[in-house]
């Protein structure tokens, strides 16, 4: 297992896809969708190793998003 796979903490979503701004609100990461836009529109985010910077971005299951520090494990469950 690499690195970044031993760090990533899996984040459980009741139906896919999530946009990319509500998953990190919902991960407690920004409190806000406002906060969560400003991050990804400044770049601050990566879906599956690559810088993302729409807000709308679906994401589905398996998807591995980094973004302040966090490494989420995206699963339908």
């Amino acid at each position: 297992m690499s690195k970044s796979q031993s760090k990533a903490e899996e984040i459980k979503i009741r139906a896919e896809p999530i946009e990319l701004s509500q998953l990190l609100k919902f991960a407690g990461i920004f409190e806000s969708g406002g906060q969560a836009k400003f991050a990804i529109n400044n770049g601050e985010v990566k879906v599956d190793g690559a810088v993302e910077t729409a807000a709308r971005k679906k994401i589905h299951d398996g998807a591995k998003v980094e973004c302040a520090g966090r490494v989420l494990l995206v699963r339908v469950g």
